[in-house]
């Protein structure tokens, strides 16, 4: 019993520290206008220095949240957490000018244990997409005059994924896997202008919330290659909307449009497909390689500027350790590089906005007697073009992850 209330008491931290990082931003990315936002690749642990990659990768010693069957390898005796924080900053460039922010907070919270033999268990909290944009100045057309005002557009937001992973390994090479997630989330919308004297405020939260189910497998074909893959089948985002205007005439504030409640139209999720492949290699390094494709055409849906378009996600990974059971802290540090392309989801003007990351980490071994790790990634990446009204973006992103193993479930032996 206080397994499980403890169990239930970290998602509970969980839900409401994301929840909080997501009221503060987790991007300023100009993209996330669009859709749901920004949707992120920022995974858990050791991955985020091996460009995202991990679909096939065997691990008992940290959380794989890349793949659901790998939950089946979690040790009898061990319950690990995840902790992750990032921080980003983004430079923005177009025809005329470039700007520059940077953002800083939670990025995952997760857990995993074992429940029973070949059978194992995990539950993370991540943001699925990251809303936070501002437009300033933006010029509008009074209908029936020639005369326009300029407005500040700001957004804020994003969608979280709090996803629930079981893990069972039908033989000794051959694992399956199963995910539910719960997706929700707001996105806020303030707009603010000035007309003939008068201050106008317009407010706008939109939420969706919906449900969806993944199935993972991995499967031994050596001691050293292993291979996998994964599905997310496809489903819709229910949405609801929130209106209200304030207009403010001498410092006095009226209300010119009550609170007002509307169902927006259902968001589509795709159809996502993967797999993966991963090898060990001169006893001291492990390779993966990642395709991802995600079927966002076949949602049919558009913006305003733009259309979903087949996403291809492609990702290599490396990574070295000496020796991990070496008595030398030296060589029980792990050393990680990785690549990761996105062809994007998003055309706008028939240009496709892609993007790619270069990534590296550092594991540090934390103790001995257990899988305790902090994990230090750093990735630099761009994406979009100077071309039409396309913005380039580039980023660095610094990433700490404490992935630790507690050893609950060990029972204590006395002479």
């Amino acid at each position: 019993m206080n397994k499980l209330f403890v169990i239930s008491l970290l998602v509970t931290v969980l839900s409401a520290s994301h929840v909080l990082a997501q009221s503060e931003g987790l991007t300023s990315s100009p993209y996330s206008l669009y859709g749901l936002g920004v949707i992120n690749q920022t995974s858990i642990g050791r991955t985020n220095g091996m460009g995202y990659s991990g679909i096939a990768m065997k691990s008992d010693t940290e959380i794989n949240n890349l793949n659901p069957a790998n939950f089946a390898l979690t040790p009898q005796n061990s319950f690990f957490y995840d902790i992750g924080i990032r921080g980003k900053y983004n430079n923005y460039s177009n025809r005329t000018n470039d700007e520059a922010k940077t953002t800083v907070n939670f990025s995952n919270l997760a857990l995993a244990f074992r429940i029973a033999d070949r059978l194992g268990a995990g539950i993370a909290m991540v943001p699925y997409t990251d809303v936070g944009y501002a437009l300033l100045g933006v010029k509008t057309n009074i209908e029936g005059t020639e005369e326009s005002f300029e407005s500040n557009v700001t957004g804020l937001g994003g969608m979280s994924d709090l996803k629930l992973n079981l893990g069972y390994g039908i033989t000794d090479k051959l694992r399956f896997g199963a995910s539910f997630s719960v997706l929700f989330g707001k996105i806020e919308e303030k707009e603010s202008f000035l007309i003939y004297n008068s201050a106008f405020v317009s407010t706008e939260d939109t939420n969706y919330s919906g449900a969806r189910f993944g199935l993972g497998m991995q499967f031994d074909l050596t001691n050293n290659i292993n291979i996998g893959s994964t599905m997310q089948f496809p489903t819709n985002l229910k949405g609801s909307v929130r209106r209200s205007v304030i207009k403010s005439l001498d410092g006095v504030e009226i209300d010119v449009e009550e609170d007002e409640s509307d169902t927006v139209a259902d968001f589509k999720m795709p159809l996502e497909l993967g797999m993966g492949l991963s090898t060990n290699f001169l006893k001291s390094f492990t390779l993966n390689a990642d395709y991802k494709k995600n079927y966002w055409s076949d949602t049919e849906q558009t913006e305003s500027l733009g259309e979903y378009v087949d996403q291809d996600i492609y990702a290599l990974g490396l990574e070295f350790v000496k020796n991990p059971a070496s008595y030398k802290y030296q060589q029980r540090i792990r050393y990680r590089a990785g690549f990761n392309y996105d062809t994007g989801y998003l055309a706008i003007n028939d240009s496709k906005i892609d993007g790619y990351n270069f990534t590296a980490g550092v594991g540090f071994p934390i103790g001995r007697g257990n899988n305790s790790m902090l994990n230090l990634s750093y990735s630099y990446g761009s994406s979009g073009q100077i071309e039409n009204i396309l913005i380039k973006e580039n980023y660095h992103t610094l990433t700490l992850n404490f992935s630790l193993e507690d050893l609950w479930f060990r029972q204590r032996k006395t002479d």
